[in-house]
This record gives C-alpha cells, sequence and structure tokens, in this order.
C-alpha cells in the first residue's frame, strides 16, 4: 500500500513495523485467528489509528506476501536471463530463495499458510505471480533438459520436487543455526543433481563454477 500524499517518512517507519508486528502474530497463531485489536495492542495504536496506517487486515497479508515476492521475483528474472548454463543458474536461483525464507521466516509461514485467506484481486495477483515464479523454475529445468545436462523428466513433477524442498526450510531452519542458505543451497542442489542428471553429465565442478560466477559478477 503506497504513502498517502502528505504523510513523513515515519508514517512509513511505522507502518513497516506493524507489518513486522503482524507477520510475527500471524506466524505464531494464524491469520484468521488474529484479531484487528490483538494487532493494535502490539502496535500500541487505537483500532482507528492503525486503519490509519494499514488500510484493513487484509491489506497486512498482501503486504507480507509481497515482501517474499517482490525481491524473489526480481532475482528470479534476473538469474533467468544470465547467458549462464541452465545447471549453474538453478544453483543460484536455489540460494537466492533460501537466503529470502532465511531472512524472513515468520513472513515465508504466513505466505505459505495464509494466503488462502486473500480475496479477489489480491488472490489473482498472488496466484500470478506464484505462477511466473514456478514458470522460472520449470523452464530452467526443461533447458537443463533439452542440454542433456538432465535426464527427461516430467517437467511439472521435476519443478515441484525443486520447490518442495526448498519451501519446506522454513520449518526447521534458524537464522542464527549451523546452516546458512550457500551451505543449505549447496547441499539440496547436489542432492537434485545426483538425481536429475544424465549420465554423462559431471556436475564436480558446480561449485567451482558457482564462485567463479560470483567473482566475474563481484568484479
Amino acid at each position: 500500500m503506497p504513502r498517502p500524499p502528505g504523510h513523513g517518512p515515519g508514517y512509513e517507519i511505522k507502518r513497516q513495523e506493524i507489518i513486522d508486528q503482524a507477520a510475527v502474530l500471524f506466524a505464531r497463531q494464524g491469520y484468521a485467528a488474529t484479531g484487528i485489536a490483538e494487532i493494535g495492542q502490539v502496535a500500541g495504536l487505537a483500532k482507528g489509528a492503525l486503519y490509519y496506517y494499514i488500510g484493513s487486515k487484509e491489506n497486512l497479508l498482501v503486504e507480507i506476501q509481497d515482501r517474499v515476492l517482490h525481491p524473489l521475483l526480481s532475482a528470479a528474472r534476473r538469474i533467468a536471463a544470465l547467458e549462464e548454463e541452465p545447471v549453474l543458474r538453478l544453483r543460484l536461483l536455489s540460494q537466492t530463495l533460501l537466503e529470502i525464507i532465511l531472512a524472513r521466516l515468520d513472513h515465508i509461514w504466513v505466505y505459505e499458510h495464509d494466503y488462502r485467506h486473500l480475496r479477489g484481486a489480491n488472490r489473482s495477483r498472488l496466484l500470478r505471480q506464484r505462477r511466473e515464479f514456478e514458470k522460472i523454475v520449470q523452464d530452467l529445468l526443461i533447458a537443463a533438459m533439452d542440454t542433456g545436462a538432465f535426464r527427461k523428466l516430467d517437467p511439472r513433477l521435476a519443478m515441484l520436487q525443486f520447490l518442495n524442498m526448498h519451501n519446506h526450510t522454513y520449518q526447521w531452519a534458524r537464522p542464527d543455526g549451523p546452516w546458512d542458505a550457500e551451505f543449505l543451497s549447496r547441499e539440496y542442489c547436489a542432492t537434485l543433481v545426483s538425481g536429475f542428471s544424465s549420465p554423462g553429465y559431471d556436475a564436480d565442478d558446480l561449485e567451482d563454477r558457482v564462485r567463479e560466477f560470483r567473482d566475474r559478477e563481484a568484479g
């Protein structure tokens, strides 16, 4: 929800704080079970003041979903457009997805569980964005099959395997835990590539190629 005309930066800071607080509440007890009065109590605002910042409870859910999808789609589009072989791009996409998951665990819980409460145009837009991300993953998997890196698989099933392995990480991972996004991506992709790859495809140097790519980008 854009900042209304005439509101200074303090308005936006407070609004972002409210979204953070709502994400924690929704993740802890669910969107449906969290009342607007409870959100206002945590935010230190009366009901009228709270609506001044958020417009509606559903707007909070939209904002939480957008905090996940906007950076994810932006990065996914950029990675998909790279002039790099498909398996390398899948590895880069894997790490990006895990970085977003670990950075916003509460938001991911809400993203996975509560999107069904969105209605009308909000729900349609969310589903359209989700389908776009799924298509990027699926297209990269198809490209890997077309190059001979991966054996011929059902593209949708392969996409679901890729996403299921990543998307459930929020259920047990912790930002300060022993495994960061890079480590998890490396392990996940090693498992996926070993299962998906054609007999003649050599993935032993995949991590070397990831480092070389990142060095080029940094330079």
